[in-house]
C-alpha cells in the first residue's frame, strides 16, 4: 500500500472555514445568529423534513413485521458495506438494512469541503447517526424508512437488536491540529460535563446473526464503567484512527482493542481516496493498520461476516482502505 504523508504546510488554515468560524456548525451550530441558524438548517433541512420527498415506501418493514421476530443469536451471514469515513450499512441475515453515521459537507461552510460529491441515495429499512457533526449526521441524504438520530436505549425489530450507549465525543484532539480549540475560543468547553450537545454521543450495538458490532463512532478514548458494561463483549468493533490522530490516538486506539478484545478491528475517520480530500486535515489510516499483528487488505467495499469465521480472529484488523461502496 502507498502511504500518503499529508504536509500541514500546504493547508490553506487561514480560510474562513478552519479559523475564525471552525467551532460554528456542526462542531457549533448553536454558536451562529439565529438568522445564520435557520439558513443553514433551510440549506441542509433535517432528514424527516424530506421524507415526503422519498419515492418508496414501507412494504419491505410489514413483510419483516408479519414473519415476527427472530432470534438475533441465530447464526447467519451480515453485510457491511463501507461508504467511506464512517458510513456503513449493515444488513442482517433476514435482509434489515441500516446505514450508520452517512456524511455531508458542513451547511454552514465554516469548516470548508470535506466530501467532493454528495452522499449517494440509499434506500435502507432504518438510519442512525451517532452524533450532532455534519461528517456524521446526513440523515436527509439516505432514503431511510425509519430514522433513529442519535438513540439511546434499546431497539428491536425482526431479527436486529440496536443499542444505543450514550456517551461523550473525543474532546482532547491527540493530532497535530487542535481542531477542539476552536471550539473554546467560542466560549464553550469541549469536555463533559459542561459540553455543548454536539459533543455529546450515542455509540451503538448491534446484535443480529449471532455477532456484537460496535459503532463507536468518535466516541472518547475512556468511556464511563458504566458504558463499558453495556457494551459487553465484542466481536467487531470500528474505530476512528487515521494518521493524523484526529479522535484518537494509535496508542488511545491499541488501548481500546485491548480492552474490548474484538476479534475484528475495522478503521474509520480517515482520508479516503474518492470520498473526502486533503482539507478534512485527516491522512489514511495506513500506518495503524501496518503496525498491527494481523491484518487484512480489504478488495472491495463489502464484506460478509459468520460468526465462526469471526471467531476464529484475534483482533483481525479489516481495513477498507480506498475501497467504498460510493
Amino acid at each position: 500500500m502507498k502511504k500518503k504523508i499529508l504536509d500541514k504546510k500546504n493547508i490553506n488554515l487561514s480560510r474562513r472555514g478552519f479559523v475564525s468560524g471552525a467551532a460554528l456548525s456542526a462542531a457549533g451550530l448553536a454558536a451562529l445568529p439565529a438568522t445564520a441558524q435557520a439558513e443553514s438548517v433551510a440549506m441542509c433541512p433535517a432528514g424527516g423534513m424530506v421524507a415526503w420527498k422519498q419515492p418508496d415506501n414501507n412494504n419491505g418493514l410489514i413483510v419483516q413485521q408479519e414473519q415476527g421476530p427472530s432470534n438475533i443469536q441465530t447464526v447467519g451471514t451480515v453485510g457491511l458495506d463501507y461508504f467511506g469515513h464512517c458510513a456503513f450499512r449493515l444488513t442482517s441475515p433476514r435482509g434489515v438494512t441500516i446505514m450508520f453515521d452517512p456524511w455531508r459537507n458542513d451547511p454552514s461552510g465554516y469548516w470548508g469541503v470535506w466530501y467532493p460529491k454528495d452522499f449517494p441515495k440509499t434506500k435502507v429499512d432504518i438510519g442512525l447517526s451517532t452524533h450532532a457533526h455534519f461528517d456524521h449526521d446526513a440523515l436527509d441524504k439516505i432514503e431511510a424508512t425509519m430514522l433513529l438520530d442519535r438513540m439511546v436505549g434499546e431497539f428491536e425489530f425482526a431479527d436486529v437488536k440496536i443499542t444505543g450507549i450514550a456517551d461523550k465525543h473525543a474532546c482532547s484532539a491527540p493530532g497535530w491540529y487542535k481542531w477542539t480549540d476552536a471550539i473554546k475560543e467560542f466560549g464553550q468547553s469541549p469536555c463533559p460535563p459542561n459540553n455543548p450537545h454536539h459533543m455529546d454521543m450515542s455509540m451503538y450495538l448491534i446484535e443480529t446473526g449471532g455477532l456484537r458490532i460496535v459503532m463507536w463512532g468518535d466516541n472518547r478514548h475512556n468511556p464511563s464503567k458504566e458504558a463499558l458494561k453495556l457494551l459487553g463483549k465484542v466481536d467487531v468493533l470500528t474505530l476512528p484512527v487515521d494518521g493524523s490522530q484526529h479522535i484518537l490516538s494509535y496508542d488511545q486506539g491499541d488501548s481500546i482493542v485491548r480492552q474490548l478484545n474484538p476479534n475484528v478491528v475495522i478503521p474509520t475517520h480517515y482520508l479516503c481516496e474518492g470520498v473526502s480530500i486533503t482539507l478534512t486535515t485527516l491522512q489514511t489510516a495506513d500506518e495503524w493498520v501496518n503496525n498491527q499483528k494481523s491484518k487484512m487488505l480489504l478488495k472491495s467495499s463489502g464484506i460478509q461476516l459468520n460468526l465462526a469465521e469471526v471467531k476464529k480472529m484475534n483482533n483481525e484488523f479489516m481495513y477498507f482502505g480506498a475501497n467504498t461502496a460510493t
